[in-house]
């Protein structure tokens, strides 16, 4: 019996057009100023800015560079941060949480400049993003805060009734919702690749398919193996996030590879996507395990991703779910075919806040839990200016100390199911007791 197939491939449709590959085999230095863990946004934008003020840098990628979540990713440059503000209040101090809705307004603003500035080829739009409510009660809390955004930071954001928002998406499944203006879409594998080209002809060295195995301390330096060989380097970054292994056990037992799942539909009549996309706009929604969802950028097809549960092998439930999810939204996708539908890793931690922080020496530039376009580029040129000694440049409301660690946890995430079920649950109820 031929086996069932939800979707027509089962890799990332970003690299139709972006394709991942190794690159040419690099000559080992010796020595260097700075050697990068990890060639994704983070380690290419530290890499770049390193280069540029005149060091030598290379970073080491166990894989191909990209081929990990900066070119599996939705491509969505929200920024978000999954602590409430309130939350973060309650744990940081308020200073601390107005500095970090002041960053991610500046973190935005930073990744646009860098794609216009360095002239990125990669389809972004600054369409802005909708963001669902389930019941008419959220709606209310939703607004005051599309009103606290437009108020204290100036950002264009407003309330979207239940009235008004086939203006803005083509589903009668929420009760409202938020618009807000600053946040857009780009194809995530083309920009990495495009700041893969920028940073390489700054001068930075990138060894693909060279994997870090350990990194230790040398006196006033440091000595990190690979699997090309050792090299000693006056200082090392860290910027490996969802695919971080064993040659960093401290982070490791910090940050927990949470599988995010996408599929992507054939292409759609035009007349589909007006009525369902009328704006071309981002979607998110306000549920604990919520979808994003968005147009691809050619306009033709629907991106939706969540989380996946499952931990191993690529099982066809967690597809199956995306795809009941998307029909759920908008019951005419029915009847159309996915044409692809992928995985990669997210990293999640205990306060859920991206974070520099230095340990023994070794800077780290890591934990975006998910909202890495934005977040990736902008920390990990703050800890590039860290390890320049740029005070003013280096400056971040989210260097600090490092995430706490995670009990009876040392890489394997064997209670992730559990954690994803529970939120579900969860989402259910709150949908049955909303005012619907």
């Amino acid at each position: 019996m031929k086996e069932y197939k939800i979707a027509e491939k089962d890799t990332p449709y970003w690299w139709e057009a972006a394709p991942v590959r190794p690159l040419p085999k690099q000559s080992l230095a010796k020595n260097l100023d700075v050697l990068i863990v990890g060639a994704g946004y983070t380690g290419l934008s530290a890499g770049l800015t390193l280069a540029r003020a005149g060091r030598s840098v290379a970073a080491f990628d166990a894989m191909n560079p990209g081929e990990g979540a900066s070119s599996r990713n939705g491509g969505i440059t929200s920024g978000s941060i999954r602590p409430d503000y309130a939350t973060i209040t309650r744990r940081f101090g308020e200073e601390k949480a107005i500095a970090i809705e002041t960053e991610g307004k500046i973190a935005r603003e930073f990744v646009y400049n860098l794609i216009k500035t360095e002239g990125l080829d990669c389809d972004f739009r600054l369409v802005g993003q909708f963001k669902g409510v389930v019941g008419f009660e959220d709606y209310e809390k939703t607004a005051r805060s599309a009103d606290v955004l437009a108020k204290k930071l100036g950002i264009e954001a407003y309330g979207v009734p239940y009235r008004e928002q086939g203006k803005y998406i083509g589903t009668d499944f929420y009760r409202g919702g938020m618009v807000r203006m600053d946040i857009g879409g780009l194809h995530p594998a083309k920009f990495h690749a495009e700041l893969l080209r920028v940073a390489l002809a700054s001068g930075l060295t990138v060894h693909s398919g060279t994997r870090v195995s350990s990194i230790e301390r040398d006196g006033s330096a440091f000595l990190v193996s690979t699997s090309a060989g050792t090299v000693r380097a006056r200082q090392v970054l860290v910027c490996t996030d969802g695919y971080t292994d064993g040659a960093v056990p401290y982070l490791r037992r910090r940050l927990v590879p949470v599988r995010s799942r996408i599929i992507v539909t054939e292409e759609l009549a035009p007349d589909v996507m007006a009525r369902l996309m009328p704006k071309q706009m981002t979607m998110t929604e306000g549920r604990k395990l919520g979808f994003y969802y968005r147009p691809t950028p050619d306009g033709k097809r629907i991106l939706l991703g969540g989380r996946d549960s499952s931990r191993r092998g690529d099982p066809i439930e967690p597809k199956l779910y995306l795809r009941n999810g998307l029909v759920n939204l908008f019951p005419e996708l029915e009847n159309f075919k996915l044409s692809h539908t992928w995985f990669g890793n997210v990293a999640m931690h205990r306060d859920m806040l991206p974070r520099i922080f230095e340990r023994e020496g070794v800077v780290y530039a890591t934990g975006f839990c998910g909202s890495g376009v934005v977040w990736a580029p902008w920390v990990g040129t703050r800890a590039a200016h860290k390890l320049l000694g740029h005070t003013e440049q280096a400056r971040s409301a989210f260097d600090f100390r490092p995430p706490a660690s995670i009990p009876l946890y040392s890489g394997n995430p064997w209670f992730m199911p559990a954690i994803i079920q529970g939120y579900r649950i969860q989402d259910r109820i709150a949908f049955y007791r909303a005012r619907r």
